[in-house]
């Protein structure tokens, strides 16, 4: 069997699966009615049949749905229907030719006078000729509608399923505006909190270090004239802290924008942090043409994140990075041969990678099961 005929198989095996299970749930549905029609289980119901319908037209895993409750319940009232109607389908055309295989060997053990069924009923079985003739020709075209027939049937029951429950164009907008809403607030407070870490840092570092330093000059002034020795120690001292205080300075600018963002660009940046990475990461960065700084650092803070993690907790020995630009979307990829089961409740660096793309309107999807590998894929605006 060649490719094209083993994906069809497979999918009729899939699409076989997934109408059966449908009729299943839709005889259920029709006894439970007045429980489906509370609109929190009727949304967990529709979730559940929406993962289903997109795991078998193999599209993004979708979260909880988010229409109308008379969206949800129209949903419900046309899933029952189609259900039912594609569940019988299958069991007439499967099991006529599961049934026709079986009973023709077994012609013989019927009672006197049993007739066929399917497309020859009516036709008395007088004889293995006439058994066998049937009953193969019967084989061959309920398979066949079964084979061609079902995975048409189950990929239509899904996209209805799909469509009436994804959210219309004005939904959209609305869970856009809320999910904006809240990451510019989270932004706001990650950003509050920026500027008092910074302003900690810059006072307690050094702005404290600074005043040690003029006072060891004052002191050194007023000893110019009278131990030549203490002055130099005071140079010294002031000349260390000096140095010190722009260490500290360099830190706390260095978290606000990197300087070597500036000097090298992104592309020359990402290099130079995949030579300092614990697990030195295959680069493949296209053309990225002017990015704005926002989106720039961004970037370099997500891959810098994103290797620490796979340095520090997921045992991996292989990273790769990719930045690729699509018109006015910056995309990234960050994959590593981990274990796996990243977890942003855990602390492990990816709320932080959230909150910094949310806030830029982006997107991210993180695809790390338990084993591995893990991949993260960050999609950025970055204008036209």
């Amino acid at each position: 069997m060649n490719h094209h005929g083993a994906s069809r198989l497979s999918a009729m095996w899939r699409g076989l699966g997934y109408l059966l299970g449908s009729l299943f749930t839709a005889v259920v549905a029709l006894f439970v009615l007045p429980v489906l029609i509370v609109p929190m289980m009727a949304r967990a119901w529709a979730s559940w049949h929406r993962r289903r319908a997109a795991r078998l037209l193999l599209s993004p895993r979708s979260g909880p749905v988010r229409v109308g409750t008379w969206r949800v319940l129209g949903w419900l009232c046309t899933y029952i229907v189609t259900s039912l109607a594609f569940g019988l389908v299958v069991v007439v055309c499967a099991g006529n030719a599961v049934t026709t295989a079986i009973t023709v060997p077994l012609w013989w053990a019927l009672p006197a006078g049993t007739r066929a069924g399917g497309f020859a009923a009516g036709v008395p079985l007088s004889g293995w000729g006439t058994a066998l003739t049937l009953g193969i020709v019967q084989i061959v075209i309920f398979a066949a509608l079964t084979y061609w027939l079902v995975p048409l049937l189950a990929r239509l029951h899904a996209r209805i399923c799909v469509v009436l429950l994804s959210p219309s164009a004005a939904e959209r907008l609305a869970q856009r505006v809320e999910t904006l809403t809240e990451t510019r607030a989270g932004a706001m407070n990650a950003h509050g909190a920026e500027l008092r870490r910074i302003e900690r840092d810059l006072h307690d570092g050094t702005q404290a270090r600074l005043v040690a330093i003029a006072m060891r000059l004052g002191a050194a002034r007023e000893s110019l004239d009278e131990d030549p020795k203490i002055v130099a120690r005071l140079l010294r001292e002031a000349h260390e802290g000096t140095e010190e205080a722009m260490v500290e300075l360099r830190e706390v600018i260095r978290t606000i924008y990197p300087p070597i963002l500036a000097d090298r660009g992104l592309a020359g940046a990402l290099a130079a942090l995949g030579t300092r990475s614990a697990i030195a990461p295959r680069l493949d960065i296209g053309d990225l043409g002017t990015v704005p700084a926002a989106v720039e650092t961004v970037t370099y803070f997500t891959i810098a994140e994103a290797l620490t993690n796979a340095a520090k907790h997921s045992q991996a020995t292989r990273t790769t990075v990719r930045v690729a630009r699509d018109s006015d979307r910056l995309s990234i990829e960050v994959a590593d041969d981990g274990i796996g089961g990243a977890d942003e409740t855990l602390g492990t660096g990816i709320a932080g990678i959230h909150h910094r793309v949310l806030a830029l309107d982006g997107t991210v999807h993180i695809h790390s099961p338990a084993g591995g590998p893990t991949t993260i894929t960050v999609s950025l605006p970055c204008g036209s």
